[in-house]
Order: structure tokens, then sequence, then C-alpha cells
């Protein structure tokens, strides 16, 4: 669940310009039409970046609009207040007239709606070519004024705002093509005059070795000396224009920042074509021509950029050796930006928070009846919960428990899940990988500078959440939910709504107890055995209750009426919590779990096969595992398993437009193309050290880390530009900058979501029309829009982080 700066760089020597910081809100709609209160046209809109596409074309970004977002105020009811219960929401009207979303227990706050600030773009004249004259002194060919020959756009919403009504509100982002009679010539200066000033006129100097061209496009964090690859894209889709083709050898060079000198200079290479399939599916997910510049021999560290002859330049970056480092901090703070039960402020963040669902507040937790296999947001097992949480509510009781505090927020909601463990299971890996590294690496968390490494305290406040959910027979919560999504406009340290625990259930015990005995194994290998033995205990306890469980629902029928899907689930987090104790123990009574429920026993077995199983973490285990009892086929099956993965993961690194790794059967969405899914990649390389997988795991890096054809990081506070919008409801309720380290899901393919809520809202502000948009285009940075602006810590972020730690850490 999102807030809103939006670089814009005239990088001419005349004009820099850059859009300043807005922030947001959170709601549901009722309907109605927008009215003056919710749109003030008292801003015009704003050229925030001109840069050159080819000698004849230039790009013209415009703002238009900004979201005002909506404030908590003090309130208390008068007598002609009326007080209407729309679903969750609690709307106060007063006089008739719309006040605001009632927040919290006490109802002593509203949230007022949102505001559309700034008037629209006159898109008639914007598409009309007489609409703009350019003239030069320096340039013959334009000493007198010339219009150009054809004009293009593309148009999208850059933020949603929440009024009473529907739907919502949308300040928009313009991308105006001209193309000129003549190409502009090198070193001269240039005017564009808009008619009747629909756009306030222009002056740059033409110099495309300084100016940034959003046709360019670069990793935003750069790369190391010694990363194998080294690459950037040049592509550019003009919306009503289409696809934009460039001329065969054309060079590319890298300029050091300083000097503006070259030090590498290559050919520009087609690597993609508008209608080539990038997948399974047969999908073309770039929807125009991409070409890839390839710089890997360069290795001297600096700060540079990628400077297309004739087109332009991309956003600087480095080559250094920290890079992959510093993203990787970042990444692994958006967990510590996830904590629930903690206050967030400086001197670890700036992101300010109080302390939320803490009991030492008072706040309570109820004890529900149903498990997390059987609702919505876990198995769902009896296919019974149609909303997610009609279960969990239907089985609340009166019964508190107790220390129920801490673990990760799912998301810009607040529910902590056990699927969560799995970025306990990924930091407790790269610091059992990398032991040296991640000792010396601080995060600036509370618990920075005690004895252990900082990505292991991070990765105990998750693993700890669920230890207190542990009852004394050993059963473990899958976590705690509220009864619905929040109520509008409130906080996540003021949720108003009922909270509740789940009840303990084997498959939730399976995956905690396999993450213990994971935590117990690195505390055996730090000689730590206090520590050692207490999550050994935990994980034991854990397993035998999950065990007996299991026999009792065997023994009663009960997994007859579940649904195969979750049956597999079951089985696969079973398998993994053997392998994991036997790994740590060499109890044979584990290992002969694993060997009855792996999927390795054949040798064709993949990591993953859809509707049979999904045992990629129980491979990588079971090939680390030292036992004398271990058995080597079934080890060398799961060995072989990992690399025939990372085999296919590099050639979809092949055939993809931007070198992204995406599983070829994977839908084009939810993360597909932010998230690396490079796990079994990096996995490979430190198997085997053979080059290409770290190749591998670099390039399916590049489009997350901002070289796409929006120029952006999907991961807030990584590189120049990232999303200002995710939704993230505290920073969005609070005003204030999202915290870094959120890792969107990113673009999504539209057809896929037709008739989605959020898409009809989008395709309302949208032009083209939604499903014209390639799909690499197409992020919609607006908060609303769960699909694309939101992320859970678990997906996309878990991988994202765990391949960037790897990164950071591993020997080339």
């Amino acid at each position: 669940m999102r807030s809103s700066i939006l670089l814009g760089v005239f990088a001419s020597t005349f004009l820099v310009l850059i859009l300043s910081t807005r922030l947001s809100s959170w709601a549901l709609a009722i309907s109605s039409k927008p009215s003056s209160a919710t749109s003030q046209a008292n801003e015009l809109p704003q050229i925030v970046h001109i840069g050159p596409v080819k000698p004849d074309i230039i790009g013209i970004t415009v703002q238009a609009g900004r979201i005002e977002y909506g404030r908590q105020i003090p309130y208390e009811r008068q007598p002609n207040d009326r007080i209407e219960e729309h679903g969750k929401e609690r709307v106060v009207f007063r006089d008739s007239r719309f006040l605001g979303w009632l927040v919290g227990k006490d109802g002593k706050l509203v949230y007022t709606e949102d505001k559309l600030i700034g008037s629209p773009l006159d898109t008639g004249r914007a598409d009309n070519p007489p609409s703009y004259a350019i003239v030069s002194s320096d340039d013959p060919n334009y000493s007198a004024v010339q219009h150009p020959i054809e004009v293009h756009r593309k148009s999208k919403p850059s933020d949603f705002g929440k009024w009473h009504g529907w739907p919502f509100l949308a300040p928009i982002r313009h991308a105006i093509y001209l193309r000129l009679p003549k190409p502009l010539k090198m070193g001269c200066r240039y005017q564009i005059w808009f008619a009747e000033n629909f756009l306030s006129n222009q002056e740059f100097v033409y110099d495309p070795q300084k100016m940034r061209s959003e046709v360019v496009h670069v990793s935003q964090i750069g790369f190391r000396p010694d990363d194998p690859v080294k690459v950037a894209f040049l592509s550019l889709w003009m919306g009503t224009g289409g696809p934009l083709e460039y001329p065969e050898r054309l060079k590319f060079h890298v300029l050091d920042e300083r000097t503006g000198k070259p030090v590498f200079t290559g050919m520009v290479q087609l690597v993609h074509r508008p209608g080539e399939a990038e997948d399974a599916y047969n999908k073309d997910y770039a929807g125009t021509f991409v070409y890839e510049m390839d710089f890997s021999p360069l290795r001297r560290p600096g700060r540079y950029r990628v400077y297309v002859e004739g087109v332009g330049c991309s956003y600087p970056f480095q080559i250094a050796d920290d890079v992959w480092q510093r993203a990787f901090v970042i990444a692994a703070r958006g967990f510590y930006h996830q904590r629930s039960g903690i206050e967030l402020g400086p001197p670890y963040t700036t992101f300010r928070r109080p302390r939320p669902f803490h009991p030492d507040d008072g706040f309570l937790v109820d004890h529900s009846t149903c498990p997390l296999m059987y609702s919505g947001n876990g198995l769902n097992a009896l296919g019974t919960d149609k909303d997610n949480f009609g279960n969990l509510v239907k089985g609340k009781t009166e019964e508190k428990v107790p220390n129920a505090w801490g673990g990760y927020m799912d998301a810009g909601d607040w529910d902590r899940r056990i699927q969560h463990l799995l970025v306990t299971r990924y930091l407790l890996d790269l610091a059992e990988l990398f032991p040296l590294h991640f000792e010396r690496l601080r995060l600036n968390v509370p618990e920075s500078g005690n004895n252990l490494p900082d990505i292991v305290d991070e990765a105990l406040w998750n693993l700890d959440f669920y230890r207190r959910l542990q009852t004394p027979e050993g059963g473990v919560r899958g976590g705690i939910e509220s009864s619905e999504h929040p109520r509008h406009g409130e906080c996540s340290w003021q949720e108003s709504l009922a909270v509740m625990a789940y009840a303990p259930d084997p498959w939730s015990s399976y995956i905690y107890a396999g993450v213990a005995a994971k935590a117990a194994l690195l505390f055996k290998m730090r000689d730590e055995i206090k520590r050692a033995n207490l999550y050994q205990e935990s994980a034991l306890k854990a397993m035998v209750w999950a065990e007996r469980e299991r026999e009792r629902m065997e023994q009663s029928g009960e997994f007859k009426n579940w649904r195969s899907d979750a049956l597999i689930a079951f089985r696969d987090e079973r398998n993994l919590a053997a392998a994991d104790l036997y790994r740590l123990t060499g109890d044979e009574r584990w290992h002969k779990i694993f060997l009855e429920t792996t999927a390795f026993i054949d040798p064709k077995a993949e990591l993953y096969e859809w509707q049979k199983h999904e045992q990629r973490e129980a491979a990588w285990v079971y090939v680390r595992t030292n036992w004398a009892s271990v058995n080597k086929t079934v080890q060398d099956n799961s060995r072989q398993a990992i690399l025939r993965e990372a085999e296919e993961r590099l050639r979809n690194t092949e055939r993809t437009s931007f070198r992204y790794a995406k599983y070829s059967w994977m839908p084009g969405g939810w993360g597909a193309f932010v998230n690396p899914d490079a796990i079994s990649l990096a996995r490979s390389y430190f198997l085997t050290g053979d080059i290409k997988y770290l190749r591998g795991v670099i390039l399916a890096c590049q489009y997350g880390l901002g070289a796409n054809p929006v120029n952006i990081s999907f991961t807030t506070g990584v590189g120049y530009d990232f999303p200002r919008h995710p939704l993230h409801i505290d920073s969005r309720i609070a005003r204030q900058p999202p915290p870094e380290g959120l890792t969107v899901l990113g673009p999504i393919d539209a057809q896929l979501q037709k008739g989605h809520w959020a898409q009809e809202i989008v395709n309302r502000y949208c032009y083209p029309q939604v499903q014209k948009w390639p799909t690499l285009e197409a992020f919609w940075d607006v908060f609303w829009y769960p699909e694309i602006c939101e992320f859970t810590v678990q997906h996309p972020m878990a991988a994202v982080a765990y391949v960037w730690g790897f990164l950071s850490a591993v020997k080339r």
C-alpha cells in the first residue's frame, strides 16, 4: 500500500528543474462528482524536463497538478453532525457537508479528503504542431520560426487523491515528443515558444553529451569494478508515436562525469524488436526496439554517464567497490522500517512513527479459533474463506493472547504472518554464507553494536515474534491480523478494528520449526551454545507438535476436504522443516521424513513444478548437509536441480528485452520484473564458481535498479528516482516521505487486470489507453493500485535483499 517527488532535469547549462516533494493518504470510495473543494486550479502545468531523443526529436515532460493530502484534525461531535457507516468506514457530515473519516477508537480525530491542486494541461494545444515554435540565433535552420512536423504524447496519472466521491483525483504526467523539420546542432541555443503561453517558454543549449535523455537507461547504483557484466539500454515508446527505431552502427561512450571525456567506446546492439516473445506466453513486454550497450571491460572506479551519440546521456552512475553493499543496506533497512511494536525515528531513521500494537500501551490481541491454514491469508485449505477475513472474525473469542507484539508488518498495512519468516531465512542464510562480511556490516538498527551481526539481529526480531506466539505445547500461531483492511485515515498506532491472533496450526509450526532450526545452526557455528539451544529446543517443540497434529488430522480424515494445492504446500513445508532439523541435529527421524517427502528421489525433478511441488529451499538445505548418513544420490539430484533452474534463468536473460530473469511461466506481474528471480543463479555461482552464473545474477538486477523504460529504481531510497507513492499507509496519512527500502511490485501486464477497479481508474487518466501501453513502461505511481504500488516483506523485498546482499559479499 504510498507519496511524490519526481525529478525533472534540464541537463543543459541553463535549466535544472526539480519538482518538489509531496505526500499522500488512504481511503475507500462513495459516489459523487468532484466539487470545487476537491480541485483547486491555482497552479499551472510545469515543464520538469527537456531532453533529446534523437537529433530531430525533443522530449518534453510536463507535470500537471499535484495532490494535497488530507490531514487528521481534532473532532468534537456537534448536534447537527451525522455519522454514517459505509462498511468499516465511519463518515462524518456536518450540516450535510462532508467533513471527513472518523479516526481511532475514541473518535476524537477526523481525516479530511485530499485535494487536487493545479490546472490540467490543454491537450488540444499540446497535440497540435502549430502550438510550438522553435527558434535559434545560432542555428541557421532555425533563424526563422519552425514548427514540429509531428507531435506525439503519452500521459499517465502521477498520483491518486482520495475524496468523498468517485473516482480518485489524479494529477497527470505528460511526455510530449516534438519531431522537428531539421536536426538540432551541437552547441546551439534554442528557444521553444508555446502558443498563448499554454506552457512557459523555454531555452536550452543542445548538447546531448551533457543533457540527460529519458531513452538511455542504466542501473542507478552502478557496478563493482569486478562485476563481470556492465550494461545499459536504449529504448523509447512514444505513446501515439509508437516504437522508436534507431539507426545501425550507432556509437555509445561512457563519459567520466568529472571531465566529460570518454573512458570507453562501443557499438549499440539491437537486442529486441517489437513483437518478439519474451517468455512462454509469447508476450512482448517491451513493446519497442531495445538496444544494449555493453561496457563490461570498464573496471576503473569513478562516476560516469552513458552517452549515445546524437541522442543524450543516462543518469550518472558509479563504479565502486561498495555499490551493492550500499544498495543492500537500504533494502535490509526496509525490514527495520516494517517492524511492528517499536517506535521509529532518529537516530536510526528520519521516518517517524509512534510504537504500534504493543501491550504496554494497552493494546490487546484476541485469540481466534481460526488457524492461518484455514484463512485466505494463509492456505485457505478448505476453500471456505471468501474474503480473507471471514473465518478469522468468525473464530474470534474474548481470550487475550499475551506478549503478542513484534514481527514485520506485511505491507502498507499491519498484519504479521508466518510467511514473513522467509525474510529471516534469507538473512540467516547470508550470515552463514559470508560470516566475515556481515559481521562488519552495520544497518544502524537499535541492536547495532551488540555481539551479533546486524542482519542476524534483524532476522531475530522477526523470528522472536513467532517464538513468543508459541504455545507451551509447542504449536505456533500463524500471526496476527485485523478484522479488515485498515480504516481510511488511520495510522498503525491508531488501529480501531479488532485484532486477533490465529490459532496454532501444523503448517505454521513447520515453517517456524525450519527457520528456528536455521537460527540454532548459525549460533552453533558461532559457538554460542546457549542461544543455539534456545532456538533448537523451540524448533523441536514446534516440529513434534506439528507431527502430532498432522497424525491426528490424518486419522480424523480432515485432509480429505483440503484443496490439492494446500496439501502440496503443507507437505513441502514439512519437508523443508525436516531438512533443516536433520541438518541441525543429524537425527534420522527428521532425515526419514525428508526422504519420504522430497521430490529429489527423481533425478529429473525440478526445484519447482506447477501443481507438484515447490522445494527450492529444501534442496539448498540438503545440498549443504554434511552428516555421514546423507543420501548422496538425493543430494546430487538436489544440486543438479539448482543448476538446471539457474541455466533456465540464464536463457531467460538472453531472451528478455532488459535481461530480467523472470521464470518463463510466471505471468507478467506481481513483482515478476522487479524481483531479480536470481536466487538459483546466486547459489549456483556459490556452488560452482562459474562466472556465467554471477553474470546472470547481475543482469537479473538491472531492470529493478533503473535500467528500464521509466528510469526508476523500484526500491524507495535507491537511486535518483524511485516510487514516491508506495502503498504505505503510515507515511501517507502522516504526510511523510515513505521510508527507504520498500520494493514495490512494479508493472503488470494490462491483459491480466482487465476489469480491475484500479486499472479502470488509471485508464480514465491514461493516454493512450492502458491496454496500449507496453507492460514494462506501465508503472502507475499512484498509491491506490495494490498490484503495482504495494509490496510485502516476503515478496519482492526478501528476494531483492538476498540477491543484493549476495552481490555485496561474494568474491568475484
